[in-house]
């Protein structure tokens, strides 16, 4: 039987004031600037309800969809006249724009009329569409209407009846596509699909010369996009009065003066965009991050539903590749700037890495699947590590400030934006933030499973006629109750994460001590970031439970120094300090020394909070061995306070 997650709502703690911020100011900041940038007056033109000329990058289609598709999310638990109001003005927009046969894409159908499918491994129809089939079925799930149902199904139709029997050729170079056919299918019982995802994901790494192939598409890419700005310069000698538009920057990031010639070499190999080897012979996490987490995740997809379970071996080793040899110790993932990609074992120097907030978010989508297909904690591990860290530092504590890629050391010169010119990580944060009840608790049979400690209610519904209410002070303290509502004493089996980052911890049911049995991990050696997810385990409790029953977990939150690696340039033989599930940070705003060049007295950290503005968050105070004063700070507030030099790295003079 398969592990199904409960439905519920986070109401308390934590993370509940963070989607009180996403849902009541980020959503809505991010539709005025995609207003503001005129992607959503593309979709008008293209409805023929507005004129203008298109702007943006050809891909900027994805960008209001996943705004649609976080809405909706915040709709389900957040109900909200103005924002159900933008999202009937939206969807209704889209009707108008969507060709007869289901085609929408409006860098085509603005740009160059029935031109189609010109260049998929460069301009992301597919992955445009599925995040417009992944946002009607988000909306189908908060409100019942069918009405973006059917815009979605209308273009998956088109792809089932084009691209059902389709040579190679026809694969995306950007996956997403086939988490959301697969998304659609079970939302709608049509295993149509379905079959397209497996389909897609058995021709990936098929294209017969490849390197020809994708530099084709890429000289016919570049030279659409030149016609389009002659078009543009066109336009805009007629219009005068509407001259003068420009996107915002481009995020910041340092490239290496080899980087262009890496870029090039893994973008013609196939590495770029996994084409490189067929899915089931890809045993080393390569390429564009985000691309490879989305295509993982669909495939673990396909496993949860019957299909491709013996890629499941593959996944888990590569997996512990990426985690022990090719990630940060924030959790994030995609080393290299220019391919925001992956790079050589321990290529990892903090100045440099490009860790996107997507990317991070991708592979917590991966992880959430593979715990459900194997039930190891391990996975609900790196998803919580990944959440506090590598995610949340996406977002600024105003809900209208971000950063898109996100490096463990710098100088200075690098802060948070309201938007950037290729803005896919603010809308995604949103979306998987809504969702993240979602991630909490799952049951297979009699068996209920807490992954995650989000303050709410969740139920099992028709699996199981159980509810449980969550309560917790994580991250910051370690106490966690779980209370039980029953119709009527009944036989469970109940399996909660002992975290990697916990120390000792007490289990009280009804008050009582109790001593769980314990399943561990699968064994696994320790990553060169210094952390090791295989010390999570589960703590089970099988018995009757009652009606009221409550149980009290106690951990502590020992500070960790997660020594890195002597093989990581930049940070190699360094410690970074970590509290429960939080990594911290020196900013130089905030101490009076050099903070990339600190040398703390490692053993001399003191607990103190209601510091700095961030009510309620600790801090930690440090003295240098010189005898001054230093504080640390959460890794994901970094940044709120100003531009400055930050590292998460200390030098371990132990």
């Amino acid at each position: 039987m398969d592990a199904i997650k409960m439905s519920g709502k986070i109401t308390s703690g934590f993370w509940a004031e963070r989607l009180r911020l996403n849902a009541e100011t980020a959503i809505f900041h991010q539709w005025e600037m995609l207003e503001k940038t005129r992607c959503i007056d593309n979709f008008r033109i293209a409805a023929g309800m507005a004129e203008g000329f298109r702007e943006g990058f050809f891909f900027a289609d994805s960008d209001a969809y996943k705004w649609l598709d976080a809405a909706a999310r915040i709709l389900k638990h957040s109900p909200s006249p103005r924002l159900s109001a933008l999202v009937d003005e939206f969807i209704a927009i889209l009707e108008q724009a969507q060709a007869e046969d289901g085609y929408l894409y409006t860098y085509n159908q603005i740009h160059f009329g029935n031109a189609r499918w010109q260049c998929l491994q460069i301009e992301h129809e597919f992955y445009c569409l599925g995040h417009l089939i992944e946002a009607g079925v988000a909306h189908f799930d908060a409100t019942g209407s069918e009405r973006l149902l059917q815009v979605a199904r209308k273009a998956a139709d088109l792809l089932v009846r084009t691209f059902g029997e389709a040579a190679p050729e026809f694969t995306d170079g950007h996956e997403e596509i086939e988490i959301a056919l697969i998304k659609l299918s079970r939302a709608t019982n049509a295993p149509q699909y379905r079959d397209l995802a497996q389909r897609l994901l058995a021709r990936r790494g098929c294209i017969p010369a490849y390197p020809l192939h994708f530099l084709s598409q890429a000289v016919r890419s570049a030279g659409r996009m030149n016609t389009v700005a002659a078009m543009r310069r066109q336009y805009y000698r007629a219009h005068p009065a509407a001259a003068g538009f420009r996107l915002p920057e481009h995020n910041r990031h340092r490239v290496p003066a080899l980087m262009p010639l890496r870029f090039a070499a893994s973008a013609l190999s196939g590495k770029y965009t996994q084409q490189h080897l067929p899915l089931h012979r890809q045993e080393v996490p390569v390429g564009h991050a985000v691309r490879f987490a989305y295509l993982n995740t669909a495939a673990a997809m396909l496993a949860q539903d019957g299909e491709m379970d013996t890629d499941l071996p593959r996944m888990e080793r590569l997996w512990q590749h990426m985690v022990q040899r090719r990630m940060s110790v924030s959790g994030g993932i995609g080393s290299l700037p220019l391919t925001e990609g992956f790079g050589r074992d321990f290529e990892l120097d903090p100045e440099i890495v490009y860790n996107e907030t997507c990317a991070a978010l991708g592979c917590m989508l991966w992880s959430s699947e593979l715990g459900l297909l194997t039930g190891d904690p391990r996975y609900a591990e790196l998803f919580e590590w990944q959440l506090y860290n590598a995610a949340s530092v996406g977002i600024g504590t105003d809900g209208c400030s971000y950063f898109y890629n996100n490096p463990l050391a710098t100088h200075g010169g690098y802060k948070r934006e309201p938007w950037y010119d290729i803005p896919c990580c603010p809308s995604n944060l949103s979306r998987v933030w809504a969702s993240l009840a979602d991630q909490a608790v799952s049951v297979r049979g009699n068996t209920i499973t807490v992954q995650q400690y989000f303050g709410g209610v969740y139920a099992a519904e028709a699996n199981l006629p159980v509810k449980i209410k969550v309560e917790t002070d994580l991250p910051w303290q370690g106490k966690v109750k779980l209370e039980l509502e029953l119709p009527a004493p009944q036989h469970l089996a109940l399996k909660l994460r002992k975290p990697a980052w916990a120390g000792d911890f007490a289990l009280l049911l009804n008050g009582q001590p109790v001593q769980p049995r314990v399943e561990s991990s699968k064994p696994a050696g320790m990553a060169s970031c210094g952390l090791d997810f295989a010390q999570s385990a589960w703590l089970c409790l099988e018995r009757v439970f009652s009606l009221g029953d409550h149980i009290e977990l106690i951990f502590e939150l020992p500070l960790r120094l997660l020594h890195q690696d002597k093989r990581i340039a930049g940070c190699g033989g360094k410690v970074a300090v970590a509290r429960g599930p939080i990594l911290y940070c020196l900013e130089g705003i905030h101490n009076p020394i050099e903070v990339t060049e600190a040398v703390l007295a490692l053993g001399e950290f003191e607990l103190s909070a209601d510091f700095l503005g961030f009510e309620g968050v600790p801090v930690l105070r440090a003295k240098t061995t010189d005898g001054g004063d230093c504080i640390l700070t959460p890794y994901f507030l970094w940044g709120n306070s100003g531009d400055t030099s930050m590292t998460v790295f200390i030098a371990d003079c132990v």
